[in-house]
């Protein structure tokens, strides 16, 4: 393991400066001086750019080496002590379960009516929050205490709770079959992204209809309804029926609006949802609704869940700089659009131990697509290799193939004809290995292989040929898939036209065509 990925390393270096100062004050409150040496462990590690063993023991003389091992072990558990005590009135679910702490408490005191007062407090707002798991765990630690302590309403009370759990547990049920399909629907998308021919089609929707829990819509609770628009989101998504998309995407955030009170409970869904809803907006180029849509998910930025919760701080950053980078896309702002690169930098190394490798090679892509576009075709390269140089091809190998192929296009107009016909052959060995070669992909690389024999009076004539040729497949249900990546129609216009990238795309951008340059 790397010193810099050492678990205790990185939770010391999530911490916020009054995190550590909250550290601080709950070790002195409740520990011995004599028991502080993992604080002077804290205190090494806290300055340490990198994590090495050898350094803290030098400026921490008052620890051996062979006491490392049990303090570092020491101070992750105070660490998460301190942090679960801070975050008590910010995290529904931690509260709920200190309650149930609380009533375990009272319960092996022989405090059964204390025990049953507090969780009847817990139960409360589980319910209200729908915390489903939480509230099972309170429903059996009930029938536990009435089975010990006899009440006046005991035969009552004890049907009451086992209609209570029967239902709950079906709604459980229910949950776990949508959430199932959701999820394993999200894993088939991050596979193979849109569908690449007639087999991919059937086999998606096969799956999908296989897997849907029969369901009567009425009888379906909130986490039921929010999986199943979910489902159907991935679905069309994946099938690019953009239309569909979008009306489940708006469904989906439409329900959290219906229940505002969860939202606050279940921010990453909620900002989930409204970033599918943004991408549906941006694939079938709905500018004002969607620029609409991003003023709403950009106000949330002030709201505490954000900024006071690492996990939606990310998640907000990447749907908040991954739509921005959209809005530009959409309007051919390419050059513009460029100035939030270093924002998004700053955010991708602020977040390095945060973000997961499909979210930074996204956004990489996404940037070579802005450069490109921008006609800074050194700057579009350099992110591109980010993405082809990725060991990891089995994620988003959509992303690994159209990397390669644009980044053929930017060293073909750089003038690196030597770099193109080295790469062709290592491109074509790629999307033969991840039998990904399409129709718009055969006619991009039969011209650049020919390129190399063409004069410009012969190069302008194929230009022609290849975007009427590209034209044709821009509606074939299979082949647009290619169009959702790269604008390299718009490409071939500015080539034989003599314009830059940025020009067409935004004329197109005013003439309300559709732009599908670059991925959600």
């Amino acid at each position: 393991m790397p010193w810099s990925q050492d678990p205790l390393f990185q939770l010391v270096k999530s911490l916020s400066k009054s995190e550590k100062r909250n550290f601080k004050l709950y070790v002195n409150r409740f520990h011995s001086s004599e028991d502080k040496k993992f604080i002077q462990l804290f205190d090494a590690i806290e300055k340490q750019n990198e994590y090495n063993d050898e350094k803290i023991l030098q400026k921490a003389p008052g620890i051996n080496k062979n006491q490392l091992s049990n303090l570092k072990a020491h101070l992750y558990k105070q660490l998460l002590l301190c942090l679960r005590l801070n975050s008590i009135n910010s995290d529904l679910d931690i509260y709920i379960r200190e309650q149930i702490d609380y009533g375990k408490v009272l319960y092996n005191r022989g405090l059964y009516v204390q025990a049953l007062k507090i969780i009847d407090k817990a139960k409360q707002m589980a319910t209200e929050f729908e915390k489903l798991i939480l509230l099972l765990e309170i429903l059996e630690f009930e029938k536990l205490i009435e089975g010990q302590y006899i009440t006046n309403s005991i035969e009552n009370k004890a049907e009451e709770l086992s209609n209570e759990t029967t239902a709950l547990t079906k709604k459980i049920e229910g949950t776990n079959r949508f959430s199932n399909l959701s999820i394993r629907l999200y894993g088939l998308y991050l596979k193979v992204g849109h569908v690449r021919n007639e087999k991919d089609f059937h086999f998606v929707n096969e799956f999908f209809k296989s897997n849907l829990p029969v369901y009567n819509f009425e009888e379906l609770g909130f986490y039921e309804k929010l999986y199943l628009y979910q489902s159907y989101v991935w679905h069309n998504y994946m099938n690019q029926d953009f239309l569909m998309c979008y009306k489940y995407a708006s469904k989906w955030v439409e329900l959290f609006e219906q229940h505002s009170n969860l939202i606050s409970s279940q921010v990453e869904l909620y900002l989930k949802g409204m970033h599918n809803l943004l991408a549906a907006l941006f694939m079938i180029d709905h500018k004002a609704k969607f620029d609409l849509t991003l003023k709403q998910l950009e106000n949330l930025e002030t709201e505490a869940f954000i900024h006071n919760n690492d996990n939606n701080a990310v998640l907000f950053f990447q749907y908040k700089y991954l739509n921005k980078i959209n809005h530009h896309f959409m309007r051919g702002t390419f050059t513009e659009g460029a100035k939030i690169v270093e924002e998004i930098e700053n955010g991708i190394v602020y977040f390095k131990n945060k973000l997961d490798h499909h979210r930074v090679m996204n956004f990489y892509y996404k940037i070579g697509c802005m450069y490109f576009g921008s006609g800074n075709n050194r700057m579009a390269i350099r992110y591109l290799n980010n993405v082809i140089n990725q060991k990891e091809t089995s994620i988003r190998s959509d992303l690994q193939c159209f990397a390669r192929i644009l980044n053929l296009i930017a060293h073909y107009e750089l003038g690196n004809m030597e770099m193109v016909e080295y790469q062709i052959k290592s491109v074509f060995r790629f999307l033969s290995k991840i039998e990904e070669m399409n129709l718009v992909q055969q006619h991009v690389m039969s011209f650049l292989r020919r390129s190399f024999t063409m004069n410009a009076r012969q190069i302008k004539s194929e230009f022609i040929k290849l975007r009427s040729n590209l034209i044709k497949l821009q509606d074939h249900p299979y082949e647009k898939r290619a169009f959702l990546y790269l604008d390299i129609i718009s490409w071939l216009t500015c080539k034989i036209e003599n314009r830059t990238v940025q020009e067409v795309i935004h004329e197109k951008a005013l003439g309300n065509s559709r732009n599908l340059t670059g991925v959600v």
